[in-house]
């Protein structure tokens, strides 16, 4: 696994300076004015599609079914549901209009891989002051840098909500809203080709700037605690990213629970390797994209429909075990739940010069939350290498779109990894008034190590 070198060389740096400038024009005035009348207050279009499989927008889901009890986890509104459609390698042809590249790849490749397209509910919502914060912000904000910077937000979760380019698409999940902070405890599965698995948990906090009284040029804080295996109990990670990630990187720490030590780890970004994943994910990967744009020139290739996971209550259910979760090559087919959505699609290339590992990333966001629900990751061969689900869910609690947990899976090792689980620990909390900026120092990542 390649990990990023602290600097670039003057002629890579020479080298990238030459991509293709970014189109940088703001919304006009009249473009504004179609949020929250043609288009959602956060850019998504109202209207269904002409065959009526996608339905007409009109509001999402908001509150909870009757028999939900806090704390105990999402209940399903769609449980008696069935699939309208499977999709195998036998028939993926009648359907590959609405396939991405890498789920045609793993139908060939995995006879017990399958599809079960269910109808679409468009249940993705965020609070209304959220959403009306984008429409006020929406003419103020602008690329800078050639794209790799964005200035003129203080609130806004979306800021580019009529995208023009495909650099705005990427921020946007980025800037994605996924409540004001949340704590919560994860498990991760490095997964063998034969289904064996050990996981790595942890517990994690985030605080995302524009809830706090003064957003400042902060974007979010990060810290996580490592509780198993045993061999990186206590170990900790601590992370700051800014809106402007030119004129201020991540600024990142990790806590050594051996050396009892706290350590400014600046290369924990980019390419670098995900800690307990077993090289199978990169640092970037996490979340399904996250950090600087900066090494890749982004073509928005334009809106289409897809089948992508959503709606992903059955594989977030708490009775579940996670050995009902995890099979050999793919997660339990049985308990994905996929649907047609409206998804920008956004091909990123390796700049000339740039260091990664990854030679090509195609992701497809869903255009009413704005978070990567599918991408199809290249080498520098211009083979296709990792295959990335995100299984989508509207954490009606919060209120904020979330996940049940991701899957990247690895066609070149034949392995995957399983990340976000959360079946058999804590239920997940949102908006903890006692979670603090002053949380996320480097002197708090030590004591939170102990």
């Amino acid at each position: 696994m390649l990990i990023r070198k602290p600097a670039r060389s003057l002629l890579a740096a020479a080298l990238i300076g030459f991509a293709p400038a970014v189109a940088m024009a703001q919304l006009s005035p009249a473009e504004v004015d179609r949020l929250g009348k043609d288009l959602t207050l956060i850019g998504a279009e109202i209207a269904g599609n002409k065959d009526g499989s996608i339905p007409a927008y009109t509001g999402g889901l908001t509150a909870p079914p009757p028999n939900f009890t806090p704390g105990k986890g999402l209940v399903d509104p769609f449980k008696d549901e069935k699939p309208i459609l499977t999709i195998t390698a036998a028939n993926m042809a009648q359907h590959a209009q609405f396939l991405t590249g890498g789920q045609m790849e793993m139908l060939k490749r995995y006879p017990t891989y399958k599809m079960n397209v269910y109808k679409t509910h468009r249940t993705a919502a965020i609070p209304p002051i959220i959403a009306q914060a984008v429409k006020d912000e929406a003419g103020k904000v602008k690329l800078v840098n050639n794209g790799n910077s964005v200035q003129g937000v203080k609130r806004s979760t979306t800021p580019f909500p009529i995208p023009k380019a495909g650099v705005e698409v990427i921020w946007n999940h980025t800037f994605r809203f996924r409540g004001d902070n949340f704590r919560r405890t994860i498990a991760e599965f490095p997964v063998s080709s034969n289904g064996q698995f050990t996981p790595v948990i942890r517990e994690e906090e985030i605080i995302f700037s524009h809830s706090l009284p003064e957003p400042g040029d902060a974007l979010l804080y990060f810290r996580t605690l490592f509780k198993a295996p045993s061999s990186i109990v206590g170990e900790a990670i601590l992370a700051r990213d800014y809106i402007d990630q030119q004129a201020r990187p991540r600024e990142a720490w990790t806590y050594n629970a051996g050396a009892r030590r706290v350590i400014r780890a600046p290369d924990l970004s980019y390419a670098s390797p995900r800690q307990g994943v077993d090289g199978l994910s990169t640092i970037d990967d996490y979340d399904s994209y996250n950090g600087s744009p900066d090494r890749y020139t982004w073509k928005l290739v334009g809106k289409q429909e897809k089948y992508i996971p959503y709606n992903s209550f059955k594989l977030a259910d708490r009775s579940l075990k996670y050995k009902d979760i995890i099979q050999p090559n793919q997660i339990n087919p049985d308990l994905v739940r996929y649907e047609k959505h409206r998804v920008w699609v956004v091909e990123g290339t390796l700049k000339q010069g740039a260091d990664h590992i990854y030679g090509k990333r195609v992701y497809y966001i869903d255009e009413d939350s704005w978070a990567i629900a599918h991408g199809d990751i290249y080498d520098k061969r211009g083979e296709l290498w990792r295959v990335l689900e995100s299984y989508a869910l509207q954490q009606y609690d919060g209120p904020a779109p979330g996940i049940a947990g991701s899957a990247q899976y690895d066609l070149q090792a034949r392995r995957y990894v399983a990340s976000g689980f959360s079946n058999e620990g804590p239920y997940i909390q949102f908006n903890l008034k006692t979670l603090k900026v002053s949380d996320f120092q480097p002197d708090a990542l030590r004591r939170m190590g102990n």
